[in-house]
């Protein structure tokens, strides 16, 4: 039987602890659609809604706009593209934490939009899309008439 003691050293289990809440949070949300490095990953994005759209704004760093494919098809709209690593076979990685590979993102629009008139525009990394709602659901100011 052996004894073994060992010095208590709070950074070193402070860091564990740490790495092992990272690992963790990184399970937890790479499950299902999420995968970094390599496979589909889940893009970022956020939505808000005006009177007259309702506005999607989504990360997608390291790529060109002509390689995003964006389809509506009643009320999903679906945005699609891959990132791809530089490929240097001699790079020795340290890190590697900047996703890669394919993307889908599919989001059900519950208001009427009109497709016809959808604007996508793209600058620094952002893809912003504007969905004008229908006429029908934009909100209207009645006016009251008094008698």
């Amino acid at each position: 039987m052996s004894n073994k003691i060992s010095r208590w050293d709070p950074i070193r289990d402070m860091i564990t602890m740490r790495q092992a809440m990272d690992r963790m949070l990184d399970e937890s949300f790479t499950r299902g659609s999420e995968t970094r490095g390599t496979g589909a990953w889940l893009l970022p994005m956020d939505a808000y809604i005006t009177d007259d759209a309702i506005v999607i704004r989504a990360d997608v760093p390291g790529i060109a706009a002509e390689d995003l494919d964006i389809t509506i098809e009643g009320d999903a709209l679906t945005i699609r593209g891959e990132i791809q690593r530089d490929s240097d076979e001699h790079r020795k990685y340290v890190l590697l934490e900047r996703p890669t590979g394919r993307f889908e993102r599919t989001l059900t629009i519950n208001t009427p939009i009109n497709h016809d008139v959808v604007e996508a525009a793209f600058k620094d990394g952002v893809l912003t899309l504007t969905l004008p709602k229908a006429e029908a659901v934009k909100p209207r100011q009645i006016a009251v008439k008094s008698n």
